[in-house]
């Protein structure tokens, strides 16, 4: 490796650093437990503390899938040049860094997407319709199903025939199975991953899928007593715990999830400099941790207090469907934005109390105009710029 290819891959790191801690002050720093601020469950410093630990190892543990998909995965035919790289991190970064010194949240995977579609098809390269069919589907239906399902939590919780005794524990059985099923890198050789049931059900008398189910389901059904014997105990500080927990895992996930956008355009550069994705993971998870101890706060604020008034119900409601609605998508290996599926939980979460008062619409819509034009003017930035260069 010459001096100059080192010169340009640290250029380029260098941007995809300033990406990360962008996305940590921003998206991942600041959604996971905005609720839980907006509901008093935890405040603002300490809110970015944790969620700073919980998206480093979010972004080393389950960061592999997006960020290839980042990579390689959005344009076909030609490989990203160290210039479209760093063309592509800056234009996205900088578009993000406007929305936190505004208070807006702008959606990073539409920044990011874009810029790199856009400098992609300006050297050459051919569209991956096969990703943006999957990923146009991630970004307009899902997060209509993530609202709607927040809505309709927000609407049983609060009922009086229906007590947090009986729901919040059937709440509790679903989050505690969905966290078996969560692939980990280092329940895994290589470059592979396995979830924590494959992983029990290995070494038991039952594999295969009988294994797993019955892991799943005593970890479930574990979760459901806990939870339930924290509400009857107080029923108030057993929400607020439960809300906590979820955060935790919204935050984890986030890390997963986020990071791909951050390190993915270094994935075709990393043959040239013989660094693993281990490595590159791991820079992008301290970029993001340090993003979320010292920028975080501000977005925190806004979201816990600009778009609703939450309170624990309302913010477990918003909580849990972010959380499979990640979950998802890091499965799926497709980006998407954690600003995206968190507003739109506390949309359909504010929407079912008192016809939808406690939310901002006005602010709501200038967010919406806010994620559209910046996809559309990272695309016309990564082309133009890259095309004249």
């Amino acid at each position: 490796m010459d001096a100059a290819t080192l010169g340009v891959f640290l250029l380029a790191g260098g941007a995809s650093l300033f990406m990360a801690w962008v996305i940590g002050a921003g998206s991942s720093g600041a959604t996971p437990f905005a609720p839980a601020v907006g509901a008093n469950a935890i405040s603002t410093m300490q809110a970015a503390f944790v969620v700073g630990i919980l998206g480093f190892l979010g972004a080393v543990l389950q960061g592999g899938s997006v960020t290839e998909a980042v990579g390689s995965g959005l344009i076909r035919g030609t490989a990203l040049t160290p210039t479209a790289v760093i063309l592509a991190l800056l234009t996205a970064a900088g578009l993000m860094a406007v929305g936190i010194a505004t208070g807006y949240p702008i959606a990073t995977a539409f920044t990011v997407t874009g810029a790199i579609v856009g400098a992609g098809l300006a050297l050459g390269g051919l569209p991956a319709w096969e990703k943006y069919a999957e990923i146009g589907a991630m970004w307009t239906l899902a997060p209509l199903v993530n609202a709607g399902l927040a809505y309709g939590l927000a609407s049983v919780l609060p009922r009086e025939d229906v007590p947090e005794s009986r729901s919040v524990p059937v709440l509790a059985a679903l989050t505690g199975g969905a966290v078996t099923l969560i692939q980990f890198a280092m329940l895994a050789p290589g470059d592979a991953s396995r979830s924590v049931a494959e992983t029990v059900a290995s070494v038991g008398p039952v594999g295969g899928v009988t294994g797993r189910a019955a892991v799943v389901l005593v970890v479930a059904v574990a979760s459901a007593l806990l939870v339930r014997r924290a509400i009857r105990t107080d029923e108030e500080r057993g929400l607020r715990r439960f809300l906590l927990v979820l955060g935790s895992l919204v935050a984890f996930s986030a890390g997963g999830s986020q990071v791909g956008l951050a390190v993915g355009p270094l994935v075709p550069l990393l043959a040239d400099v013989d660094v693993s994705l281990l490595a590159v993971l791991t820079g992008g998870a301290v970029g993001m941790l340090v993003g979320s101890w010292t920028g975080a706060p501000r977005m925190i604020k806004s979201l816990s207090q600009d778009y609703a008034s939450l309170g624990p119900r309302r913010s477990i409601s918003a909580l849990l469907p972010t959380f499979l609605f990640a979950q998802v998508a890091v499965a799926l290996g497709t980006p998407i934005s954690f600003n995206q599926a968190i507003v739109t939980a506390i949309i359909g979460s504010g929407a079912a109390v008192a016809g939808g008062d406690g939310i901002s619409r006005a602010k709501i819509g200038r967010t919406i105009g806010a994620w559209a034009g910046s996809f559309a003017l990272a695309f016309v930035i990564g082309f133009g710029v890259l095309t004249f260069v």
